[in-house]
């Protein structure tokens, strides 16, 4: 019978840290998609409304990977009142050219949150501008702190603020990386002055209503949006995208149905007509990217099943090598 590895959050933090090596990772997983050979089916929700939750189920069959990924990513909102973590979830394994299990990785939604956040540096590596050296992050949870982190490792960050609806946990957050990144980062009431002041903006929030308006962007920035994953969300005034000189989705299908180009589409801002240049297809230079120092660039990022497929696998390649996880016998 096969054997499967069992690897838990523990181990995959200590397989698996964000670092250059999880964005060179990530990057490669976009490359692929570009070239349209890879089986990637639309995202599964189901919904709890009662409990402010709802349950993700992502996958994606990359050619020339040996394995992908199924992944189950709840997302239950109301959790930090109750003490608990708002995300969660686990991957599951299976060999490509046989489906037979392979692998359990009980992650707990962290291995989701790397790639997340390494997406985001993807997005930066290649539409930001070089010297970008200024932060806005809206939001203060897990994705927040992981976004600053990320974006660090291809760009040179000097400073960050952070803005969110409980400005005491922005303050709590922004000493924490302070003391983290060894940088200046504070916290900022004023929403506005926040976004204005920097060359990326990063919102990271589950919320249901705009919280970027399009006149306070300025020329030359990044907004890199990746909370608005579902039906019901958005972050962005949907004249965001009217105002940019480029907008980059991470699948514009999906994007179309769980993104910032549902709502503008919804509001007409955006001709359903329009087709758009991919993350993948900036990655692998079919199209270009940042055009000039003045370009407004959106990037929407709602987290793709290929993004999982990548991850899992880099995360199950390094416990093959370093003997890590249990081994159990089915």
């Amino acid at each position: 019978m096969p054997e499967i590895k069992i690897l838990t959050e523990a181990d995959l933090r200590t397989l698996v840290p964000l670092d250059i090596d999880a964005v060179n990772c990530v990057e490669q997983g976009f490359a692929v998609l570009a070239g349209g050979s890879v089986v990637m089916p639309p995202i599964m929700t189901l919904m709890v409304p009662d409990h402010n939750g709802e349950v993700c189920v992502k996958s994606a069959y990359v050619p020339g990977i040996d394995s992908f990924a199924m992944k189950m990513s709840p997302g239950f909102f109301d959790n930090p009142k109750l003490g608990l973590p708002s995300t969660s979830g686990l991957m599951v394994l299976f060999s490509s050219k046989t489906g037979i299990l392979e692998a359990l990785l009980l992650d707990n939604g962290y291995l989701t949150d790397v790639r997340t956040a390494a997406a985001g540096a993807v997005a930066a590596r290649h539409l930001a501008k070089a010297d970008a050296s200024t932060v806005c992050v809206i939001g203060a949870g897990v994705q927040a702190r992981l976004q600053l982190k990320a974006l660090s490792l291809v760009r040179p960050i000097a400073s960050a603020v952070i803005w969110a609806r409980d400005n005491a946990k922005a303050d709590a957050l922004a000493t924490e990386l302070r003391d983290e990144m060894g940088i200046d980062v504070s916290a900022k009431e004023d929403v506005a002055a926040a976004v204005s002041s920097a060359d990326i903006v990063v919102t990271t929030t589950p919320a249901s209503t705009p919280l970027v308006m399009s006149d306070w962007l300025r020329p030359g920035q990044l907004v890199i949006a990746m909370g608005s994953d579902q039906e019901h969300k958005v972050e962005l005034e949907p004249g965001c995208l009217a105002r940019a000189d480029l907008y980059v989705p991470d699948s514009q299908s999906q994007c179309a149905v769980k993104g910032e180009l549902r709502s503008a589409l919804s509001v007409g801002v955006v001709p359903p007509e329009m087709q758009f240049a991919e993350l993948g297809e900036v990655v692998v230079g079919n199209l270009s990217g940042r055009r000039s120092e003045s370009d407004i660039i959106i990037a929407d990022l709602t987290g793709t099943g290929v993004q999982d497929t990548a991850i899992a696998t880099l995360a199950r390649q390094r416990a093959e090598a370093k003997g890590a996880g249990t081994t159990f016998n089915s």
